[in-house]
């Protein structure tokens, strides 16, 4: 499964939010990765996301391959959207 998300937070993927979605990502068995500005990284692990430097604006594509990737895609978006909120 692959989605393309934009980041409308004001801290883009760095510190609280990064480490959110990181622990997210960690609750299903699927591999799951972000990229960036065709940089690719381990969604499971925060100085993979935090060295993406994805800011507010940011175009970012979230992939998931594994036994959950419909529950895993479908509980990062929703956290995704969240983080858009604040």
């Amino acid at each position: 499964m692959r989605k393309e998300f934009v980041i409308s937070n004001q801290e883009g993927l760095h510190a609280r939010p990064a480490t959110t979605l990181v622990s997210k990502a960690n609750q299903f068995k699927s591999h799951i990765t972000i990229t960036y500005d065709d940089t690719t990284v381990d969604l499971k692990s925060i100085m993979g996301v935090l060295s993406l430097g994805a800011e507010r604006g940011s175009l970012v594509v979230v992939e998931a391959q594994g036994d959950d990737e419909t529950k895993a895609m479908e509980a990062i978006t929703e956290h995704i959207r969240q983080l858009n909120l604040k």
